[in-house]
């Protein structure tokens, strides 16, 4: 029979940024502190699992009782900017640099031949009816700066030339570290990266 605190660590080790010793850490203390820290967490999990959803719109994260999301639903955003990121989470990354108030679509990934990620993999069928649908001027691509994210600016760059050909098409072009994401900048770095995007 499996140890219950290796099993745990295991599972904490899998979450992105722990690694086996932090893992290990966050392990202890939740068996060393249940009532304090354990009974919250798998309450707080509970919820988010019952609760979280995807927007049905931009495929950002947001609750069952709102969606589509609130910034989907906010009449005051620019309706004819698009950003495309990555990841739901890369939303959350440039709500908080404060530099953006149009909207998002999230892709669920990248293109990546390593990981066997391809076109049919992410949300472009629900993208290119947004682009024909929505009256975009510009359409921003936020994608990393790994060659995963390359390769998918560059897919994605076709797609949207040929689904909304008025819209002007940037990238964010600097302030992004390379071979990171979105989710790991600060918001002082995605707002000079997104006023510099060419």
């Amino acid at each position: 029979m499996r140890n219950p605190l290796e099993n745990l660590e295991r599972a904490l080790a899998r979450l992105p940024g722990l690694g086996k010793r932090s893992a290990e850490r966050a392990a202890l203390a939740l068996v060393r502190q249940p009532s304090l820290l354990s009974d919250p967490l798998m309450a707080a999990l509970e919820e988010a699992r019952a609760n979280v959803v995807c927007c049905d719109v931009c495929g950002g994260f947001t609750t069952r009782d709102q969606n589509p999301c609130p910034r989907c639903s906010d009449s005051s955003r620019d309706a004819t900017t698009l950003c495309i990121v990555e990841e739901p989470g890369d939303i959350a990354s440039i709500e908080r640099a404060g530099a953006f108030n149009g909207l998002y679509h999230a892709l669920h990934g990248k293109v990546s031949a390593s990981r066997g990620t391809g076109p049919g993999d992410l949300r472009l069928e629900a993208l290119s009816r947004r682009l024909a649908e929505g009256n975009f001027r510009e359409v921003i691509l936020a994608t990393g700066t790994d060659l995963d994210g390359d390769a998918t600016a560059e897919f994605l760059s076709s797609l949207i030339r040929s689904a909304a050909p008025s819209a002007r098409v940037t990238r964010i072009a600097f302030g992004l570290p390379v071979d990171s994401g979105i989710a790991y900048s600060d918001p002082l770095t995605l707002k000079r990266a997104l006023a510099g995007r060419r």
